[in-house]
């Protein structure tokens, strides 16, 4: 019999935590669109805890800027604006640029690294599964960020990942056939890796978030 507190045993997430992630992960998923207002009872009643609990885990994403909280009213989940739109677009060039040409000379084991992450997408597109699709989706994207070394960026960039799949979404669900487009155009990336050509490489992961750019601007 395992001990509660031996190392193989995980801790159960406390109330507040359990709150937190239930809410986020409807945020995110836009369960609770932008705009919408959900009330700290109704949060409590999903998740089986107290107000209490609740009030913290809306706090943490007041912080995380995802809602935006009006006592005895309860917590306004906040759209996405155009300018967060171009400021995410913006750091995502910034941050995946300078990675891809960090990772050229590493490419070899990279290739190997986004093959399979492509065959996730692949696998999860052909079944519908959207959550499983935008989550190898960003997974593609943080192998190659992770590959350049830099621990920092790499925060940053696991930083943006919330915005990024809020946005995500949206493109996933209302514009015809961007998932197509996005398979493709990480097929290119992984086959430009095969290339001897870096810029073949660096033009294909620009053309990525460029086109990405494009079909969220679109959905404003």
């Amino acid at each position: 019999m395992t001990h509660p507190s031996s190392p193989g045993r995980t801790a159960a997430p406390s109330a507040a935590e359990r709150a937190y992630r239930h809410l986020k992960r409807e945020i995110l998923e836009q369960i609770h669109p932008g705009g919408s207002l959900v009330s700290e009872g109704e949060i409590a009643e999903a998740t089986g805890v107290s107000r209490t609990p609740v009030r913290e885990a809306l706090l943490r994403l007041e912080a995380e800027g995802l809602v935006r909280l009006y006592p005895k009213r309860g917590a306004l989940i906040r759209p996405v604006s155009a300018r967060e739109i171009n400021d995410v677009i913006e750091a995502r060039r910034l941050v995946e640029l300078h990675a891809a040409e960090r990772v050229w000379p590493r490419r070899a084991a990279l290739r190997g690294d986004l093959a399979g992450r492509l065959a996730e997408m692949r696998a999860a597109h052909a079944a519908g599964d959207l959550a499983a699709l935008m989550q190898a989706d960003r997974a593609f994207h943080a192998t190659v960020v992770e590959a350049a070394g830099n621990e920092i960026l790499a925060e940053l960039y696991q930083r943006l990942r919330d915005r990024q799949l809020r946005m995500g979404e949206a493109s996933f669900r209302l514009s015809p056939g961007w998932a197509e487009t996005a398979l493709t155009e990480h097929a290119e990336q992984v086959a430009a890796l095969d290339s001897d050509d870096p810029r073949r490489w660096l033009a294909a992961v620009a053309a990525h978030i460029d086109n990405a750019a494009d079909v969220l601007r679109t959905l404003r």
